[in-house]
């Protein structure tokens, strides 16, 4: 069975809504678990438990070696090549097991000399259970990626919900029992294992069943490997980009000024979920296989439709910033209300990332992506330094938006050499877009910008978002059988249907 059957996959729109469900448990089973242990283990033993996972995050990248994205790459580019596909999945294992287990095991030995740098005895053996979860976490990433490649996103509801529930009811478990940060760490490494074994039996079940025989990718765990490592870099210098500004906000400002500007910018987190869904729906369609090239109209439609979302998003956090903090964020955070209006061209351009960024990727041209994000990094320093003495939070926030916007645009001209991506099309949207946002933001300013009921909030987002969507309307960015499409669209994507159809 060596043809291209099933190579088509799930529409992008089933695809992005099973991410963005997917999103949705993981961040409900993470909020509910998070309050129980900040409550059950302490401020003490919940910091040992953050620093712990905060370290595992970091030697995650090392451990996966950007294998899982590069796997995905290739898969996407032979989707329906099943021997091919089963290959690509054999040499992928093979080498985490090689690179993802020296990582853990080293990580595993080694805890006690970390704890003892840190002066936290008790972080032993929190870190150990990290390392055991982040050999798991790694193969997790392989199998979600792959169905992600594969255009099978809801199938991964599957993996997500397993890791949710047993990595909550396990840890929590553990804590209650009186294992502390350590039973909290171990609950979690539970988690990944069984979403990891969940994922393991998917893919032989349907992937790799498919195949009459394992077929041979050629070089392939050479050209994974090659192709992982310049993922590594990017993922790392994206990693250092967060806490490059929390180090020097807190160097010139301190560590209350710290906090005041990390919990707007975690509540943004949130808002970069309508990205990511499009992404994994679009993103895969950029692969180049054989007799297929990148969909470039899939690409400019992915644009289109973050434009809609993430400008009905903006609009609030700038007029709204206030009430906003008083309730999301409580007593205490009164500047972070300045700071989360400041961050509005962040909060716009991170539903773009994702997108501009994992389509290259699948593009193959992820070396191409190395400058842009070691430059973002060096960027980023040189504004805070340069900003936050002068201007503190706000020079902060300026420099957050200033480096976030070299990173997105810098890869939206990638794609544009890439594959001819049009820039007409996508000015004429922002403009009107942005008209339409401004709008609405008006009409919400009415209802109050700083002290706001329950009703105020109701009845002035339900007449923003109906503002919203009649100028729309009126400017043509969106037409009414565009919408009445979509609504029976959506009714429709999440039906259920075979996983993987038969050939």
């Amino acid at each position: 069975m060596t043809g291209r059957s099933d190579a088509t996959g799930d529409s992008i729109a089933r695809n992005a809504l099973w991410a963005f469900t997917a999103q949705l448990i993981t961040s409900a089973a993470t909020a509910a678990l998070t309050l129980y242990l900040v409550r059950a283990l302490g401020p003490t033993g919940f910091g040992v438990l953050a620093l712990a996972v905060g370290i595992g995050t970091l030697m995650l990248m090392p451990g996966d070696f950007g294998l899982s994205a590069s796997a995905a790459r290739y898969i996407a580019e032979h989707r329906g090549n099943w021997p091919i596909i089963a290959a690509l999945l054999r040499d992928a294992m093979r080498l985490k097991l090689v690179v993802t287990a020296t990582i853990s095991i080293a990580m595993f030995a080694l805890a006690g000399v970390v704890a003892d740098i840190a002066n936290t005895p008790a972080l032993t053996w929190p870190l150990r259970g990290v390392a055991i979860g982040e050999f798991f976490q790694s193969f997790y990433m392989l199998f979600t990626g792959t169905f992600i490649a594969l255009q099978r996103v809801s199938v991964n509801i599957r993996l997500v919900s397993t890791e949710s529930l047993v990595e909550a009811g396990a840890a929590s478990g553990l804590v209650l029992l009186g294992a502390g940060a350590a039973g909290a760490a171990f609950g979690r490494a539970l988690g990944y294992a069984a979403a990891a074994a969940v994922g393991f039996v998917l893919v032989r079940r349907l992937v790799i069943a498919r195949a009459e025989n394992v077929g041979h990718f050629p070089g392939g765990p050479r050209r994974i490997l090659k192709y992982g490592s310049a993922l590594l870099v990017i993922d790392s210098a994206w990693a250092l980009l967060t806490p490059i500004g929390t180090l020097l906000t807190g160097a010139f400002l301190g560590p209350a000024a710290v906090g005041v500007f990390s919990a707007p910018a975690r509540l943004i987190t949130f808002l970069h979920y309508p990205g990511y869904s499009v992404a994994s729906g679009v993103a895969p369609r950029l692969a180049r296989g054989p007799g297929s090239e990148p969909d470039t109209a899939a690409l400019a439609g992915g644009l289109r439709w973050i434009l809609l979302f993430q400008t009905v998003l903006v609009a609030p956090t700038i007029v709204w910033a206030r009430p906003i903090a008083d309730i999301v964020l409580g007593s205490g955070y009164a500047e972070s209300a300045h700071v989360l209006a400041l961050l509005a061209p962040y909060t716009f351009l991170s539903g773009f990332a994702p997108l501009v960024s994992l389509s290259v990727n699948y593009m193959g041209e992820a070396r191409r992506r190395v400058p842009i994000a070691i430059g973002t990094v060096l960027l980023s320093a040189a504004l805070y330094c340069a900003l936050v003495p002068a201007f503190e939070l706000t020079g902060a926030a300026v420099a957050t938006d200033l480096a976030y916007a070299f990173y997105v645009v810098a890869h939206f001209w990638l794609c544009r050499q890439l594959v001819g991506l049009p820039l007409r099309p996508v000015a004429v949207d922002l403009v009107r877009c942005v008209g339409a946002a401004t709008a609405m933001a008006g009409v919400m300013a009415l209802f109050g910008t700083h002290k706001l009921g329950a009703a105020q909030i109701i009845a002035g987002g339900i007449a923003g978002i109906a503002t919203y969507l009649v100028a729309l309307l009126i400017t043509r960015a969106v037409t009414l059988g565009e919408l009445r499409a979509a609504r029976v669209a959506v009714a429709g994507k999440l039906r259920r249907r075979p996983a993987i159809e038969p050939a």
